[in-house]
């Protein structure tokens, strides 16, 4: 596009922004005013789409506006006047091209931070010049160019994204693309954000202008590109959550950017959000977008750059599990992908936090939250007088919350410093309801006496609640298998069928729900430990390491460790390099390793252990620690478990390195979640569920099959509850609630695969 038609596209979008040119000239002279400033100038451009003309519209794109838009004001320090949003109509392709020329390139100076974010759906299209290669493309508001011509359309190039951002004439671009390119022919379960464009469809004659124009340029810039899926067969989704929609990249990145202390390397992130994916029921994986041709990276390799953190690491303990590129994902091995790749954002604030105060009632009393840093699981079940704390040691008490959207009551302390829109809020108490239920969707392709039979099946179980798929939030998904009618059986989220789950064809819906008994509590039981996780939030200083054990020495495969028990910047700095070397998205494992698990407390006081978690049949599984038999003969003797506490400042490896009680990953391949629990308190309820079931001595294997776990899960979090000191102070709160303190308890979340 000639640069004299951009001029007048930008004074339509301004005209629809209700800025005027001059007014837009005006702003020129804070931003140079900001450039005097210490730090840099930090420029964003945040697009978003769910209504598209004649396709089915999408939901959570504006959402992930508004998450990106306020974890920059009030985590990364951005001006709001320096944040440009274009949401549905305005986020014509015309539009945000000139928006990124005039927002982006003219203002973006050497040093600025710029972040460009695209929300909606990618598509696939065939160029004129090379009609046999199709190109990964941004589908703007006004897909078609020509009414009268539908075969037009008017597509960013995702090429043309890419040669944009290098143009801009700083190193510190931060891309992120929540969008997908290849439409899977069925969509079961969560949104796909990937629209299947006709064969016939070409693309503007002025996008392909603009991209030959762009080829032309002098491109010095590196960007760091972040996109939702790693595999071009994959699906960028979105969900629904708690009154709200949003794409699960942008809403698990930036949870994870409130929470944690930022690393220094983009692939620490991108670690926790497939974690954090996964446990949305979706399989994405993200990636960075590699410079060269444009190809996604398939494996993320750890980038151990911190300053004076060698990157090359001697094969001992905490070695990188990077350095045996096998067994860290497919295709790890010579991608060529540099290990130093770093986050372009710097926080204001280098402890983490799970929200901000963005408004002071009048009263002085009342505050609104914005609370985007809780986990996306745990939000939903967040409670009424839950507590938040500030800078000043005040705190907030929870009193109504809409989704990501809160108000809070001040617990005023003498002679603190007045309250501030923008100041960080962090957990301290986590209050969760007893009522948990397992939400069921049923899918809106059952036909309607399926759905009565369903929900009237599901109803027989006292855990158990059933909603439209769609319409509430949901767990799992109940549907039809695709190929064969009248054969159903249970879905995760995004579509993938849950082991051992179907019924036989034919069968009718009912006996298949009943069938699904076992698997039911198994489920709700995952989900009530999931919301245990507080890594961000956690006071009670410890570090879990698992580990491959080798002839040598072990290798570190993934790590986790509180953050917020330091109090010095320079200690988070040294945690953050001890994290560095560790993390990888999911990484697998091959069949026959050793594995232990090496706990350090970093607390003064003892805490207590339990590890549970599921195969990738959604198989229970619990870490035992099982009892020396007092007399050596006697085989009948019922086997018994005992507490695992580690003492102040020593570490303790799980299972014990004998061969009496290895650990030894077995056939066939699975995915496995764990959830390692720890507390200030015995988990003495949580080892008399244990106890209850039936095991025989045959069966004392360090990891082995949990029989009760919906009981084990119930037993935990009332553990948790009796940890809590707080508890007899919050009147009318316990007997229906359970009250977690973050000082008491620590929950690490890990995932692996083994081939």
């Amino acid at each position: 596009m000639k640069r004299r038609r951009f001029l007048h596209r930008i004074g339509l979008i301004l005209a629809v922004l209700g800025v005027t040119e001059a007014e837009w000239l005006t702003l020129g002279n804070r931003y140079y005013q900001a450039l005097a400033q210490p730090s840099p100038r930090k420029l964003a451009l945040l697009i978003g789409i769910n209504q598209y003309p004649q396709i089915p519209a999408l939901s959570g794109c504006l959402t992930d506006v508004e998450l990106q838009r306020e974890l920059l004001i009030h985590r990364f320090g951005f001006q709001g006047s320096d944040i440009l949003t274009l949401t549905e109509e305005e986020a014509s392709r015309e539009f945000i091209e000139a928006a990124f020329s005039d927002h982006l390139s003219k203002q973006a100076k050497p040093g600025d931070v710029v972040v460009f974010q695209f929300s909606g759906y990618g598509s696939r299209v065939k160029l004129e010049t090379s009609p046999d290669t199709m190109q990964n493309a941004l589908v703007p508001a006004n897909r078609s160019k020509d009414s009268q011509d539908e075969k037009i359309v008017n597509y960013i190039l995702e090429e043309t994204l890419l040669l944009l951002l290098r143009s801009l004439p700083t190193d510190r671009v931060t891309a992120i693309l929540d969008t997908s390119y290849y439409a899977p022919s069925t969509v079961l379960g969560l949104k796909s954000r990937a629209l299947q464009e006709s064969v016939e469809a070409k693309l503007a004659a002025d996008e392909l202008d603009w991209l030959k124009q762009l080829k032309t340029q002098n491109l010095p810039s590196t960007p760091v590109v972040l996109a939702a899926t790693s595999n071009p067969k994959q699906s960028a989704r979105e969900g629904l959550f708690s009154g709200f929609s949003a794409g699960l990249f942008t809403y698990a990145l930036t949870q994870y950017l409130w929470e944690f202390t930022p690393a220094t390397t983009i692939q620490v992130a991108l670690s926790h959000v497939e974690n954090s994916l996964s446990k949305l029921g979706s399989k994405q994986q993200p990636a960075l977008l590699s410079n060269q041709k444009n190809q996604h990276i398939t494996s993320i390799l750890p980038a151990p750059d911190l300053e004076n953190l060698s990157p090359n690491l001697s094969p001992k303990r905490g070695e990188a599990l990077s350095s045996t590129p096998s067994l860290v994902g497919k295709g790890s091995g010579g991608l060529g992908f540099p290990d130093d790749v770093k986050s372009q954002l710097v926080p204001e604030s280098i402890i983490g936090a799970e929200g901000a105060v963005t408004a002071i009632e009048e009263d002085g009393k009342t505050v609104h939250l914005w609370l985007a840093g809780l986990p996306p699981q745990v939000l939903l079940y967040y409670g009424v007088n839950s507590r938040f704390t500030l800078a000043t040691t005040e705190q907030l008490v929870l009193r109504s919350r809409t989704g990501l959207t809160a108000k809070a009551q001040i617990s005023r302390i003498e002679g603190a410093t007045p309250l501030q829109v923008g100041q960080l809020v962090q957990e301290a108490v986590r209050v969760l309801p007893r009522n948990i239920n397992l939400t069921i969707a049923l899918d809106t392709r059952l036909e309607r006496i399926e759905r009565v039979d369903a929900t009237s099946a599901f109803a027989a179980f006292s855990h158990v609640s059933t909603v439209v798929a769609g319409e509430k939030p949901a767990d799992y998904l109940f549907a039809k298998l695709q190929q064969t009618p009248s054969h159903y059986g249970l879905f995760s989220l995004g579509g993938e069928l849950i082991p051992n789950t179907t019924g036989e064809v034919g069968e009718a819906v009912k006996l298949t729900v009943q069938r699904l008994a076992p698997k039911l509590s198994t489920l709700l039981a995952a989900k009530l430990w999931r919301l245990t996780q507080n890594e961000g939030s956690s006071r009670l200083g410890v570090k879990a390491t698992l580990e491959i054990i080798s002839d040598i020495s072990p290798r570190v495969v993934m790590q986790r460790e509180t953050i917020r028990t330091f109090k010095t910047e320079t200690s988070i700095k040294k945690s953050v390099q001890t994290r560095l070397i560790s993390s990888v998205p999911t990484p697998i494992m091959p069949m026959g390793s050793r594995m232990q698990y090496r706990v350090e407390n970093q607390s003064d006081r003892p805490v207590y252990l339990i590890l549970l978690g599921l195969n990738n049949n959604h198989t229970a599984i619990a870490f035992y620690s099982w009892e020396p038999p007092q007399e050596a003969n006697t085989a009948d003797t019922k086997p018994l478990l005992k507490e695992v506490v580690i003492a102040p400042g020593e570490t303790l490896t799980l299972p014990q390195t004998n061969a009496a009680s290895a650990w030894v990953i077995s056939g066939p391949a699975f995915f496995c979640e764990q959830q390692l629990i720890l507390s200030t308190a015995p988990f003495s309820g949580t080892l008399a569920a244990l106890n209850t079931a039936k095991y025989s001595t045959a069966e004392q294997e360090p990891i082995g099959p949990l029989l009760n776990s919906l009981d084990v899960a119930q037993a935990l979090l009332q553990d948790l509850h009796n940890a809590s000191a707080l508890k007899t102070e919050m009147n009318g709160t316990a007997a229906d609630s359970y009250i977690l303190d973050v000082n008491n308890w620590t929950s690490f979340s890990f995932n692996f695969q083994v081939m």
